[in-house]
């Protein structure tokens, strides 16, 4: 599913214990660590897929987390050229426009296991500082990890957990001018009709 600008719906998912810490796991044969996240169907709302996802990537299901919050609208990101496939049927998917959720685990941690699917995404997992992600994700997903972050940290510290002040490489990445996380979609060049990613 991909919107007429070249979007693909997508949920992201900020799991944090009572500390503030956050969740941060390795992709399996890959040595890029990301927040749990997943396209969404068409037949779903961004809090189902978000449900959904949370589950497939890390087995815990709605008991084990409280819903704290989730970001106002669409937060935008652009693949980097390599990634996107054109050629095939259907539209070329150039980036990801996602709903990001803050999710508190209520949980034992000892519940996150990674064989709910045939196919896991990550296989490794470990509590990070809540900013943390920002300057250690991939290149190109830093500004939109950057504005979600900034969007959700007040609901972080109101449910009582203590975040140190955002660094000054997260500040820059969510500046305006950021191409990695503008949240308005930019119109694809004519050339791009035709072709479609699985990223």
């Amino acid at each position: 599913m991909i919107d007429p600008d070249g979007y693909r719906p997508n949920v992201g998912i900020v799991l944090m214990r009572a500390d503030g810490q956050v969740f941060w796991a390795r992709r399996v044969r890959r040595d890029g660590w990301q927040f749990p996240q997943g396209g969404m169907r068409s037949d779903e709302t961004p809090v189902e897929a978000m449900y959904r996802e949370l589950y497939e990537e890390t087995g815990l299901a709605p008991e084990h987390v409280e819903l704290l919050g989730a970001t106002p609208g669409w937060l935008r990101y652009r693949l980097p050229g390599r990634a996107i496939r054109r050629g095939g049927p259907g539209p070329v998917c150039i980036g990801q426009k996602q709903v990001w959720f803050l999710l508190r685990l209520v949980g034992d941690e000892s519940l996150v296991r990674f064989d709910t699917t045939d196919s896991p995404e990550f296989d490794h997992w470990r509590w990070v500082d809540f900013w943390y992600p920002v300057e250690h994700v991939v290149t190109f997903k830093r500004g939109v990890y950057a504005r979600a972050l900034r969007h959700l940290a007040p609901l972080a510290t109101s449910s009582g957990a203590t975040l140190r002040q955002m660094p000054g490489a997260a500040q820059q990445a969510w500046m305006p001018g950021n191409s990695a996380g503008h949240d308005r979609p930019r119109r694809r060049p004519r050339h791009q009709a035709g072709g479609r990613s699985s990223a």
